[in-house]
């Protein structure tokens, strides 16, 4: 079963259980998997979905943080309930272990010895880590490792 199939059973699921947040925040997900599909006039893999399932998880950060400046804790809330339905489509999340194995892979696989060739090594961990990881960390992490070579 492809995650967008299984997206669209959970919300049959959430509408016979009449779960109205959690089928408001599937709808969303399916529109805007939908949206992608009609800009890129393709059907998405399972990688473009979980794409499509990360951003809007960044999305409901960034709103969280925003609502709880303006002090609508009313609001965060709903966010945070939405992040909450859409992580459950996200893969499981790589150990920092995991995550430091990956960027030693791809430091040996592309040769990189210094900074500058960051953006070989974030592009060889991009496919890897998609979904599973957060990119502000793996970056900071090779930019470490990076500098630490010289």
């Amino acid at each position: 079963m492809t995650l967008k199939s299984r997206i669209t059973e959970d919300m049959k699921s959430a509408m016979r259980a009449k779960e109205t947040a959690r089928l408001s925040a599937i709808r969303m997900l399916l529109a805007a998997i939908k949206q992608r599909e009609v800009d890129e006039r393709r059907e998405l893999s399972d990688a473009d979905v979980v794409a499509v399932v990360d951003k809007m998880i960044k999305q409901r950060r960034d709103s969280v943080a925003q609502f709880e400046a303006g002090h609508r804790a009313d609001l965060a809330a709903a966010e945070r309930a939405e992040i909450e339905v859409l992580s459950a489509y996200m893969p499981q999340a790589m150990s920092e272990a995991e995550i430091d194995a990956a960027i030693r892979d791809a430091i040996a696989a592309t040769g990189v010895a210094g900074p500058a060739g960051m953006g070989k090594v974030m592009a060889q961990l991009k496919p890897q880590l998609a979904g599973r990881a957060d990119f502000s960390a793996v970056s900071a992490k090779v930019k470490a490792k990076l500098a630490g070579q010289q």
